[in-house]
């Protein structure tokens, strides 16, 4: 019995070896992000051939395809090798979420639930991936910049208001909201010059000066800000992996050297003798 045991338990190591190796195989990855790219180009299709009934075919047989790829990589990885990457937390959300939604009446959620299916490629691709993470890492340094935006947007909103009320209709310059609304159109400069500018310039001179200062300090350093810390966090990642590169030849170098000085040391003795 315990023989049995035995060879059981060597059977499931021998197969989750197995499915682990197929699960690392190079050509495994790039087959998962071809199913999810024939994904998109069938709800892309399905917008214009609406109930097509070869493409709901297509469409449960790759979320089935999707299923399986769950189930090995959980069979070949193992559950606490599987969740300890929060990219895999998000695909199990995504590929249940497929499953439990798919013969409810809840369409839109469903469609919803399709639509993320494409969000997969983003952990399939490691350069997707690298910049999502960087993004997610830097969200804690963003929170300062956001907290001086809404200060800026904050006090040119009531300058606006103050002045700008009886010059352009409600929707501009009319309230608190209607100005920050206004603001955010002229720091993505969507008609800024034509519909709001040029017609509060016409009645008050001096509010070129408003605009300008906005649009530096909006548009210009904030971007610019944002930017910066972005690609920071872009940049360490590859600090990080050149730092463990650089201490692992160290190690080896180390290593080397207290070899070599134990060979040395051997010969001597052999001289000696």
């Amino acid at each position: 019995m315990e023989l049995k045991t035995r060879e059981d338990i060597n059977e499931r190591k021998s197969l989750r070896y197995h499915i682990r190796q197929v699960v690392e195989h190079p050509y495994f990855q790039p087959i998962v992000i071809g199913i999810i790219l024939l994904n998109g180009m069938i709800i892309v299709a399905e917008t214009y051939a609406t109930g097509n009934t070869l493409l709901i075919t297509l469409d449960q047989i790759i979320v089935w395809v999707f299923v399986v790829e769950l189930i090995l990589k959980l069979i070949g990885l193992g559950f606490r090798g599987y969740f300890s990457d929060r990219w895999n937390l998000f695909d199990f959300a995504i590929v249940i979420g497929s499953l439990v939604f798919y013969s409810t009446p809840f369409v839109s959620v469903l469609r919803l639930i399709r639509v993320l299916r494409l969000i997969r490629m983003i952990p399939a691709i490691p350069a997707l991936r690298k910049i999502i993470d960087s993004l997610l890492k830097s969200v804690p340094a963003l929170t300062g910049i956001l907290g001086l935006s809404i200060l800026i947007f904050s006090i040119y909103a009531i300058i606006g208001t103050t002045f700008f009320s009886d010059v352009l209709p409600y929707e501009f310059f009319g309230s608190f909201h209607t100005s920050l609304f206004t603001l955010m159109q002229v720091v993505t400069f969507e008609s800024w010059a034509s519909q709001v500018a040029r017609p509060i310039i016409n009645e008050i001179p001096w509010s070129w000066a408003y605009f300008v200062s906005f649009i530096i300090i909006g548009a210009l350093v904030i971007l610019n800000l944002v930017v910066a810390v972005i690609l920071s966090y872009l940049g360490q990642e590859d600090d990080v992996e050149r730092d463990k590169q650089m201490n692992r030849l160290y190690e080896e170098n180390k290593a080397l050297k207290q070899d070599v000085a134990e060979i040395k040391e051997i010969l001597l003795k052999g001289q000696k003798s």
